[in-house]
Order: C-alpha cells, then structure tokens, then sequence
C-alpha cells in the first residue's frame, strides 16, 4: 500500500495534471482554489478521485481547512497513518 509522501506527492500531481485543462506547474505551497481555479465541485471530485487512489476516506472537515497542495499532503498522510 502507498503511504509514502514521496508516493502521496505524486498521486496528488498526478490526479491534478490529468484533470487541469493546461499544464501548471505544482509544488506544495500551490493554492488549490486562487492558483488553480477549481471551484467546491472540483475540488471535491479532485478528493474523491485521490480518495479512490489511496483507498481512504478524507471527512469533510479536513477538506474544509485544505488550501494548498502541501495541506493536503499532510492531511492524506496523517490519515494513512492511522489506516
């Protein structure tokens, strides 16, 4: 199972650059809603497909205080570490 956030990282990179119309370049201080434009739905299909990926579950509550790339790094790796 993928736990790593070396793994984590590039799932999140992965899933973005495969659902953004144009490239951009990410890193983890990226914003999820100023620097990418994706609005509430996206974001949450953006999860739900992460979700998918890591075979987990992100409360709603958590999603809530994600803006950047890397707070949601931190939040999927909390989360698989207590999988």
């Amino acid at each position: 199972m993928t736990d790593s956030d070396a793994d984590i990282r590039e799932i999140i990179f992965d899933t973005l650059r495969n659902a953004l119309p144009r490239p951009v370049a990410l890193t983890e201080q990226t914003h999820i809603v100023d620097d990418l434009g994706l609005d509430s739905v996206a974001v949450m299909d953006f999860v739900m497909e992460i979700e998918d990926r890591l075979d987990l579950s992100v409360p709603l509550d958590k999603i809530a205080e994600i803006e950047t790339l890397g707070d949601l790094l931190t939040v999927l790796r909390d989360l698989k570490a207590h999988v």
